[in-house]
């Protein structure tokens, strides 16, 4: 419970997912809200008389609700990132307004949401109020809500007085420590006052409440089909993160809800919110691109405008197949816990990077094409790096100074082994050490997260990857500075390599990010070009083809911050910004992997000891 309204509530599993919907550039199409519904209902209209049945059965009569004073009925969805992180804030608000004569009503108008869904949302959230189920979307329709989360205030004579947001706090893309705007708080207090709203509406953002199929004027191509063509997108495209037990909020695994789902799906892909991926493509080609092609884009509009039919069901392709533990295929050699008990992660407030230290006692160097870290609680996990530390550095400082990592994990990654004959060495006798950062999420949650390890034969190596980095952390952001630079070069030059992968890292302030190689015969050459910085998608940028890079090459790194009030990212623009292992804080790091030939590195680490 918060101890004061407007509190910071941490950014969990929900956000991260809701602000990886960052909008990057609306296609010139017509808008999915507007074929979503009709027109929106006016402030003055009257609560819409029903009877509705609760995810516990009871049938309600919306005229119960009216008479007494203000009532606020939420519009919410079981699956939608920004209700399920909205719910606990409903849940805060009708502590501090029921007392005061205020009710509190939730209602469910998406077709995909069962009751059974609904049960479970109400019991994650703690909603004790009534949740109502709108099957056919009278109510939603009445009112002229679009979006979960969508709130409307009516007056004690059941009149609508107030359509849009809670607040400010959160949005596509945004993460505020506290909101700065309260509008739904305004009206009741207004109403409360016997005083008129004064901003009766305002835009609402989040999911499109799920319709159902329809056809919309104008119609599409009806060849388009989901089993001819969108299945195959959605399996391609989607469902390794929208499916049970991964990051997607939603299920994209069954027909019936990507149907339900078809105008959010459509309104994010023409957005570019996803899949997510922000490389220019004018500078390298990466093996796990995510973009959809324009003629995938075509498909899904057409598709979406003719009813999303259904199509011949023997024309489906049979559904990918996941594993259902780890996503390496086998088994891994090793499991490495980060401690033999759980962590403790606070409700609220800041947690410090933890670092939980294990050695394997490996009596020989190890060499590993593979590893992949599981992290036990994804909701408060923001990121894990698995870290080296040698058998002379028992404080640890060379870890926490430590430019490369053995492994990691950021919301979205997807382990891949190591290509034939490549492989990361534990040197002998150095312990692993995990680096966490936890994010609260409102209610106390346990961690216990592991690395899993899979070897390779020596004998079979013929390159070491190495991860390291180009760092800067003296920078200081300027109080309002829109496009703060700053640069980084590796400080030794590379030997003969091959580049493999490039992964930038900034916060909330991060706005673009540049690789380039510095080649030796003073020529230069953009490797990466990142030219919106998205901090939710912390993507490892995968080449198609490792790139040759000569000895003595230099990787230079170009960063750009946005410290403006026109980040809605950017939670103090007020503040002069330093390094800092809080999102509030920044980093500027270009880390990046090459594979050296074996005799090369060999002979750099026995320089390196000498």
């Amino acid at each position: 419970m918060m101890t004061e309204r407007g509190g910071p509530r941490s950014v969990g599993r929900a956000v991260s997912l809701a602000a990886a919907c960052l909008v990057i550039q609306a296609a010139a199409l017509p808008s999915v809200a507007c074929m979503a519904a009709d027109a929106a209902a006016a402030v003055d209209t009257p609560l819409p008389r029903l009877r509705l049945v609760d995810f516990r059965g009871r049938e309600w009569a919306t005229d119960e609700f009216v008479g007494r004073g203000p009532v606020v009925v939420a519009f919410l969805g079981a699956e939608c990132p920004l209700a399920g992180l909205y719910s606990g804030r409903l849940v805060d608000l009708e502590a501090e307004f029921g007392p005061r004569g205020v009710a509190f009503v939730a209602v469910n108008s998406n077709v995909q949401d069962s009751l059974t869904a609904m049960a479970a949302h109400a019991r994650r959230s703690g909603i004790a109020f009534p949740y109502l189920k709108d099957p056919d979307q009278a109510l939603a329709d009445g009112l002229g809500v679009t979006r979960t989360p969508e709130v409307c205030v009516v007056d004690s004579s059941g009149t609508l007085r107030y359509r849009g947001l809670i607040d400010d706090q959160y949005g596509i893309g945004i993460s505020r420590r506290s909101p700065t705007t309260e509008p739904l708080v305004a009206a009741l207090e207004s109403l409360l006052a016997d005083r008129g709203v004064a901003t009766p509406v305002t835009e609402p953002v989040g999911c499109l409440i799920g319709r159902g199929p329809r056809r919309r004027s104008g119609g599409g191509d009806e060849s388009v089909t989901y089993a001819n063509q969108v299945s195959r997108i959605i399996q391609r495209r989607c469902v390794s993160c929208h499916r049970e037990g991964d990051i997607g909020p939603m299920d994209l695994t069954r027909p019936d809800d990507v149907a339900a789902w078809s105008d959010m799906i459509l309104e994010v892909v023409r957005e570019g919110r996803m899949p997510p991926w922000h490389a220019n493509p004018d500078h390298g080609a990466f093996a796990n691109d995510r973009r959809l092609t324009a003629a995938e884009l075509a498909d899904l509009e057409h598709w979406v405008r003719a009813g999303a039919p259904l199509g011949d069901p023997a024309a489906l392709s049979a559904p990918p197949s996941f594993p259902s533990g780890w996503l390496l295929p086998g088994e891994p050699d090793l499991v490495v816990p980060m401690a033999a008990e759980p962590f403790a992660v606070p409700a609220t407030g800041d947690v410090r990077y933890q670092y939980f230290a294990h050695d394997p006692t490996f009596d020989r160097d190890v060499w590993i094409r593979g590893a992949e870290i599981a992290p036990g609680n994804r909701a408060v996990v923001h990121h894990i790096l698995v870290l080296l530390q040698a058998p002379d550095d028992p404080d640890g400082r060379g870890v926490r100074e430590e430019r490369g990592f053995l492994a990691g994990y950021v919301p979205g990654t997807r382990a891949e082994l190591l290509p034939a004959g490549h492989a990361k060495r534990i040197p002998k006798g150095h312990r692993l050490v995990f680096q966490i950062h936890y994010t609260p999420i409102g209610t106390p949650q346990e961690d216990l997260s592991a690395v899993g390890f899979w070897f390779a034969d020596p004998a079979t190596i013929t390159h070491e990857v190495l991860t390291t980095s180009a760092v800067e952390v003296g920078f200081r952001i300027p109080p309002h500075a829109a496009n703060h630079r700053v640069t980084a070069v590796l400080p030794e030059d590379l030997p003969s390599c091959r580049l493999l992968a490039m992964s930038p890292h900034m916060h909330l302030r991060g706005k673009s990010f540049r690789y380039s190689a510095l080649y030796p015969d003073g020529s230069s050459e953009i490797l990466l070009d990142v030219p919106r910085y998205d901090f939710n998608w912390q993507t490892e940028y995968r080449l198609a083809e490792a790139k040759p890079l000569p000895a003595g090459t230099k990787i230079r790194c170009e960063a750009a911050f946005d410290n403006s009030t026109g980040n809605p990212h950017n939670p103090d623009p007020e503040a002069t910004v330093r390094w800092g292992d809080q999102t509030t804080e920044e980093m500027m790091i270009g880390y990046f992997n090459v594979a050296v030939p074996l005799e090369e590195s060999a002979a750099r680490s026995a320089s390196a000891e000498r």
